[in-house]
């Protein structure tokens, strides 16, 4: 037997006379909110019920009551007096034919640009969509991989028809056809062969445009919907990692994203998948690389954050107003925080400024590409805030996002494996410190200039030395004690990383 016991108060709805319960309070609230499209929900509402499945009227259910937290951002074509030109590269064959028709299309019109869109699902998904989705997931949820995975993890991790803000597409049969034999593998109770196979099959079809300069998407699409993505046959990370969901979901097997906004200690973001094994618990893996199950992250992630389909009542959007809150994840409502599976954190308690605009949220941010990007938020408490579950060896500068602005809000805070400290540059006390040349951090380049830098709110300048041929180290004199430092060379391409020089004269990066 199933394990349903893990839901929603409102998903305790009698298992007999279901006709005689309007809607769960959550539900009528989304309905209220559909306008025209309301109907549409209905319809899929009245199906159930006269289907007599209450099991699936409550999957329908979970649907409906989280709906509003979910949108599609996608685009279409216009022309020159922004009427829209007919055009779907789903209506062709492969995505070479589709590149086709739209090229002859581009020729014969003048000033043809893509014109972005935001549609709520709420107000625009039809009930065929739901009700074929609702009645796959079911029949998948019947594998033999799935007999032993509750009811919440169903709903979370297989119903869902979305995985974050992809075009809206009824993709779960043509995924259940053709990666059938994925389901097969796990039939057979070896699903680490399984999720190998799955990896080694998609590099066989589906190109990473990671890195690839021409192959970056120039549209505004931020994630190619499930039909696009087996189209196209190529995407970046975030693209492969929703590709392995929409493939494991189709055959029975929970999954979703795990995703790090920013690296703590490097430059960009990264996508992971992550499935959940009844005896094993969330197994992660590197969505573009061999499957290991034994998977562990190569350096400090800041924040991991989990992609859910049900909204999460501890997030910043829930608590601040949308343009308190900088743009990316953190106006979502649909994720958690897992950083604790996969590195060890801490809590990070930091004093923070006066601000003459009062802000009762403020944000810890990493250093990545030389800017500071947020990652994490908190309440502010008076005159401090605690940031929770934090990466360790990291630095975060807490900022106050104002009017679409960064504003300091108080010292950086280095956060160590063994002990942490508050980053406040003295510029009093100043020293003289030896920076030598450190394999993959800092090889000097003749005849090239570097400029030294401390943070006291901005970076402020301090010196700048030219490499003589031989260089093996660079000597910068008055540099204010207990600061975070930055050397950028006149090639920088924004990898560089922050350091501090400890009192003994140690250099740590971070």
């Amino acid at each position: 037997m199933r394990n349903t016991g893990l839901l929603v108060v409102f998903f305790l709805l009698p298992l007999f006379g279901i006709a005689q319960v309007k809607y769960p309070a959550e539900v009528a609230s989304v309905l209220a909110k559909s306008g025209n499209n309301r109907r549409e929900l209905e319809k899929a509402i009245d199906f159930f019920t006269k289907k007599g499945d209450a099991l699936q009227l409550r999957a329908l259910y979970f649907l409906v009551a989280n709906m509003s937290s979910h949108a599609s951002w996608n685009y279409y074509w216009a022309d020159g007096n922004n009427r829209r030109v007919s055009f779907n590269e789903l209506d062709y064959a492969d995505f070479a034919s589709s590149v086709r028709a739209f090229e002859a299309i581009r020729k014969k019109t003048p000033n043809i640009h893509p014109q972005p869109f935001e549609y709520n699902d709420a107000d625009s998904i039809k009930a065929d969509l739901l009700i074929d989705n609702i009645e796959r997931a079911f029949r998948a949820w019947q594998k033999p991989w799935a007999k032993n995975i509750s009811f919440a993890d169903f709903c979370e991790y297989i119903l869902p028809y979305r995985i974050s803000v992809e075009p809206l597409e009824n993709w779960r049969g043509v995924y259940e056809r053709r990666f059938s034999w994925v389901a097969d593998s796990t039939g057979a109770k070896d699903l680490d062969a399984a999720l190998g196979n799955l990896v080694s099959d998609r590099s066989q079809w589906f190109f990473n445009t990671y890195r690839v300069t021409d192959e970056l998407r120039k549209e505004p699409l931020p994630r190619l919907g499930a039909l696009q993505l087996l189209l196209r046959q190529k995407g970046a990370c975030e693209d492969i990692a929703d590709l392995q969901v929409f493939v494991l979901r189709s055959q029975g097997i929970p999954a979703t994203v795990d995703a790090i906004p920013y690296w703590a200690v490097s430059s960009g973001s990264h996508y992971l998948n992550v499935i959940f094994n009844p005896r094993l618990g969330p197994v992660p893996y590197e969505p573009g690389r061999k499957f290991n199950s034994n998977y562990r992250l190569p350096r400090e992630p800041g924040k991991v954050i989990r992609l859910t389909y049900a909204t999460q009542k501890n997030t910043v959007a829930q608590a601040e107003l949308p343009e308190n809150i900088p743009p990316g994840f953190l106006r979502t409502m649909n994720y958690k925080d897992v950083t604790k599976e996969y590195w060890e954190t801490q809590d990070v308690h930091v004093p923070l400024f006066k601000t003459g605009v009062p802000c009762k949220t403020v944000y810890a941010c990493v250093l990545n590409t030389l800017d500071w990007k947020p990652i994490w938020w908190a309440p502010v408490r008076k005159d401090s805030a605690i940031f929770t579950n934090m990466s360790k060896g990291a630095v975060y500068q807490p900022m106050y996002y104002i009017k679409g602005k960064w504003q300091p809000a108080g010292n950086p805070v280095a956060v160590g494996y063994k002990h942490s400290m508050i980053l406040r540059a003295d510029t009093v006390h100043l020293h003289t410190v030896h920076l030598a040349q450190q394999e993959k951090y800092l090889v000097y380049r003749p005849h090239n200039n570097y400029k030294l830098y401390y943070w006291d709110s901005r970076w402020k300048f301090i010196a700048a030395k030219k490499a003589p041929a031989g260089a093996q180290e660079l000597v910068f004199e008055k540099v204010p004690e207990n600061a975070l430092l930055l050397l950028l060379p006149q090639y920088s391409q924004h990898k560089e990383r922050p350091f501090i020089i400890t009192d003994d004269g140690e250099r740590v990066w971070w």
